[in-house]
């Protein structure tokens, strides 16, 4: 079995470095793991136990550093402060011609009405609900907001 595993953990790490995705790295870690369990003679479902166990452990734990090196968690920013501002609608708000420019805090953003089909006008204040890419979704100031 040191053997297999030791393939394993072999092809694994060939793959990872054919492809840099991070996508069998975690194996090559189990299979380490489970070889040095098979070296000292452990029975083959402890070996496997082991591969599972540290293969998913090395998984989470590359993920989320893999995330952080490339900056794919979620962090908030500047732009999540306009989310409850004001705004004061610079050029009419359609969102069946997908048109709209809205400015807070002084900067102009693209904007949606957050119901489907409304409009409005050039000149309204509204209040931002939230962001959704570049966007930002709003509702007349003078609305209720939806429960």
């Amino acid at each position: 079995m040191t053997l297999i595993w030791l393939i394993i953990c072999i092809a694994a790490a060939v793959i990872e470095l054919g492809t840099l995705a991070m996508v069998s790295i975690w194996f090559a870690a189990g299979a380490l793991a489970a070889m040095v369990c098979a070296f000292f003679g452990a029975p083959e479902l402890l070996q496997i136990v082991v591969f599972a166990a540290v293969s998913i452990a090395a998984l989470a734990v590359f993920r989320v550093k893999g995330q952080k090196a490339t900056g794919r968690l979620n962090t908030p920013t500047n732009a999540d402060r306009a989310v409850g501002r004001e705004g004061l609608v610079i050029k009419r708000i359609d969102n069946i011609r997908d048109e709209g420019l809205v400015s807070v805090d002084g900067m102009e953003w693209s904007a949606r009405a957050s119901e489907d089909g409304a409009s409005i006008d050039e000149g309204e204040k509204v209040v931002v609900e939230r962001i959704e890419g570049a966007k930002l979704i709003v509702r007349s100031a003078g609305a209720k907001k939806e429960a």
